[in-house]
């Protein structure tokens, strides 16, 4: 029943969190889930949670380092389908960041032009 909760419960990873700890397990898989949850900030439950969900998926997968003197040490890595969908949410992620600057500039330009055409600016062509 839990992992049926777990499945479900999926869909609602927000977006940037999902793709920061993809993003930040492929570069860093040994990290604990205390410091993905500072280097995110977001909590420990929040990091738990969705590593859980994503190994669900077949995102992420955890190796145990039972010969380690530190006993509790995890690798977080992502498997190949979890490679796939970083890719995937990078072009998302690069395409949406792409369009706010774009709108934003636009908008820096409108504010720009109004506040000269008042006189609150001297003229600033860069």
């Amino acid at each position: 029943m839990r992992a049926v909760h777990r499945l479900n419960a999926l869909p609602m990873l927000d977006e940037t969190t999902h793709y920061g700890l993809l993003k930040t397990l492929e570069e860093n898989p040994g990290l604990s889930q205390r410091d993905l949850a500072k280097r995110l900030g977001v909590s420990l439950g929040k990091i738990n949670y969705c590593l859980n969900a994503l190994v669900t998926k077949g995102s992420v997968k955890i190796n145990n380092f039972r010969n380690s003197d530190n006993k509790l040490a995890y690798a977080y890595l992502l498997t190949p389908s979890g490679v796939e969908q970083k890719a995937r949410m990078t072009v998302e992620f690069l395409q949406v960041k792409v369009q706010e600057y774009e709108r934003l500039r636009a908008e820096i330009e409108e504010l720009k032009r109004e506040a000269e055409q008042k006189g609150l600016l001297e003229n600033t062509h860069e």
